[in-house]
Protein backbone atom coordinates (compact mmCIF):
# COMPACT_ATOMS: atom_id res chain seq x y z
CA UNK A 1 0.00 0.00 0.00
CA UNK A 2 1.13 3.51 -0.80
CA UNK A 3 0.85 5.63 2.30
CA UNK A 4 2.48 9.07 0.67
CA UNK A 5 -0.81 9.03 -1.37
CA UNK A 6 -2.86 8.92 2.34
CA UNK A 7 -0.25 11.00 4.15
CA UNK A 8 1.73 13.50 1.88
CA UNK A 9 4.31 15.39 3.22
CA UNK A 10 2.90 18.73 3.39
CA UNK A 11 0.68 16.88 6.08
CA UNK A 12 3.33 15.76 8.88
CA UNK A 13 4.12 18.76 11.48
CA UNK A 14 6.69 18.93 14.32
CA UNK A 15 6.95 20.29 17.77
CA UNK A 16 2.99 21.32 17.90
CA UNK A 17 1.76 22.53 21.50
CA UNK A 18 -1.20 21.12 22.74
CA UNK A 19 -1.31 20.88 26.40
CA UNK A 20 -4.12 17.91 26.23
CA UNK A 21 -5.94 15.22 24.99
CA UNK A 22 -8.84 17.20 24.00
CA UNK A 23 -6.50 20.43 22.70
CA UNK A 24 -4.44 17.94 20.59
CA UNK A 25 -7.81 16.55 18.71
CA UNK A 26 -8.80 20.14 18.24
CA UNK A 27 -5.15 21.21 16.79
CA UNK A 28 -5.56 17.89 14.75
CA UNK A 29 -8.60 18.88 13.53
CA UNK A 30 -7.74 21.91 12.69
CA UNK A 31 -5.29 21.19 10.22
CA UNK A 32 -7.20 18.39 8.64
CA UNK A 33 -9.83 20.84 7.96
CA UNK A 34 -7.58 23.28 6.15
CA UNK A 35 -5.21 20.66 4.40
CA UNK A 36 -8.28 18.67 3.14
CA UNK A 37 -10.83 21.47 2.82
CA UNK A 38 -13.07 19.59 5.23
CA UNK A 39 -15.39 21.92 8.02
CA UNK A 40 -12.86 21.42 11.25
CA UNK A 41 -16.07 21.14 13.58
CA UNK A 42 -17.20 18.52 11.48
CA UNK A 43 -14.05 17.06 12.22
CA UNK A 44 -13.51 17.34 15.57
CA UNK A 45 -17.10 16.23 16.72
CA UNK A 46 -16.62 12.98 14.76
CA UNK A 47 -12.80 12.62 16.16
CA UNK A 48 -14.62 13.12 19.84
CA UNK A 49 -17.64 11.18 19.21
CA UNK A 50 -14.81 7.92 18.26
CA UNK A 51 -12.53 9.15 21.26
CA UNK A 52 -15.51 8.61 24.05
CA UNK A 53 -15.95 5.07 22.67
CA UNK A 54 -12.26 4.39 24.09
CA UNK A 55 -8.88 6.00 23.19
CA UNK A 56 -6.67 5.75 20.37
CA UNK A 57 -3.56 5.89 22.29
CA UNK A 58 -2.37 2.39 20.89
CA UNK A 59 0.74 2.80 23.34
CA UNK A 60 4.59 3.26 23.35
CA UNK A 61 3.41 6.99 22.89
CA UNK A 62 1.39 6.50 19.63
CA UNK A 63 -2.15 7.65 19.02
CA UNK A 64 -4.14 6.88 15.50
CA UNK A 65 -7.34 9.33 16.31
CA UNK A 66 -9.41 8.54 13.49
CA UNK A 67 -13.10 8.42 12.21
CA UNK A 68 -15.47 8.57 9.29
CA UNK A 69 -15.96 12.53 7.96
CA UNK A 70 -18.48 12.98 5.51
CA UNK A 71 -17.10 14.81 2.23
CA UNK A 72 -14.22 12.24 1.98
CA UNK A 73 -13.73 9.74 -0.70
CA UNK A 74 -10.70 7.80 0.29
CA UNK A 75 -8.90 7.65 3.07
CA UNK A 76 -6.58 11.31 4.20
CA UNK A 77 -4.29 11.46 6.71
CA UNK A 78 -1.56 13.51 8.79
CA UNK A 79 1.54 13.03 11.14
CA UNK A 80 1.45 15.45 14.14
CA UNK A 81 4.84 15.19 16.52
CA UNK A 82 3.86 17.14 19.88
CA UNK A 83 6.81 19.69 21.67
CA UNK A 84 5.92 17.75 24.78
CA UNK A 85 3.84 14.05 25.20
CA UNK A 86 0.76 14.50 26.50
CA UNK A 87 -1.60 12.37 28.31
CA UNK A 88 -4.20 10.60 25.91
CA UNK A 89 -5.59 7.97 28.13
CA UNK A 90 -3.54 5.46 26.09
CA UNK A 91 -3.86 1.47 26.67
CA UNK A 92 -0.23 1.18 28.63
CA UNK A 93 -0.60 4.94 30.32
CA UNK A 94 2.67 6.01 28.24
CA UNK A 95 1.90 10.10 27.30
CA UNK A 96 1.59 10.43 23.44
CA UNK A 97 3.85 12.30 21.48
CA UNK A 98 3.01 11.02 17.94
CA UNK A 99 -0.14 10.91 16.27
CA UNK A 100 -1.34 9.80 13.05
CA UNK A 101 -5.14 11.28 11.90
CA UNK A 102 -6.84 8.63 9.61
CA UNK A 103 -9.69 10.29 8.33
CA UNK A 104 -12.06 8.88 5.53
CA UNK A 105 -15.68 8.45 3.98
CA UNK A 106 -18.13 6.22 4.86
CA UNK A 107 -17.89 4.74 1.77
CA UNK A 108 -14.29 3.66 2.21
CA UNK A 109 -14.41 1.93 5.46
CA UNK A 110 -12.76 -1.09 4.31
CA UNK A 111 -10.27 1.22 2.66
CA UNK A 112 -9.54 2.76 5.56
CA UNK A 113 -8.99 -0.52 7.39
CA UNK A 114 -6.07 -1.27 5.48
CA UNK A 115 -4.69 1.99 5.96
CA UNK A 116 -4.51 1.80 9.65
CA UNK A 117 -3.60 -1.91 9.19
CA UNK A 118 -0.66 -0.49 7.35
CA UNK A 119 0.40 2.20 9.51
CA UNK A 120 0.22 -0.26 12.55
CA UNK A 121 2.46 -2.24 10.78
CA UNK A 122 4.59 0.53 9.94
CA UNK A 123 4.74 1.40 13.51
CA UNK A 124 5.80 -1.81 14.72
CA UNK A 125 9.04 -1.98 12.52
CA UNK A 126 12.31 -1.63 14.09
CA UNK A 127 13.51 1.41 15.92
CA UNK A 128 10.92 3.45 13.62
CA UNK A 129 8.79 5.46 16.24
CA UNK A 130 12.10 6.18 18.15
CA UNK A 131 13.97 7.32 14.99
CA UNK A 132 10.73 9.87 14.36
CA UNK A 133 11.45 11.58 17.48
CA UNK A 134 14.41 12.45 16.68
CA UNK A 135 14.06 13.82 13.12
CA UNK A 136 15.10 17.42 12.93
CA UNK A 137 12.59 18.36 10.36
CA UNK A 138 8.97 18.13 8.92
CA UNK A 139 10.54 16.55 5.80
CA UNK A 140 13.05 14.42 8.02
CA UNK A 141 10.12 12.43 9.88
CA UNK A 142 8.06 11.90 7.17
CA UNK A 143 11.80 10.40 4.78
CA UNK A 144 11.71 7.96 8.24
CA UNK A 145 8.08 7.16 8.43
CA UNK A 146 8.14 6.56 4.68
CA UNK A 147 11.41 4.70 3.96
CA UNK A 148 10.82 0.56 2.80
CA UNK A 149 10.85 -1.65 5.94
Amino acid sequence: MDLSKIIPPENVFIDISAPTKWRALQVLSSKAGELMQLDQKVVLHALEVRERLGSTGIGNGIAIPHSAVAGLDGPRGLIMRFGQPIDFEAIDDVPVDLAFLLLYGESARGEYLNVLAAVARRLKADGIPDRMRWARTADELYALFMAPA
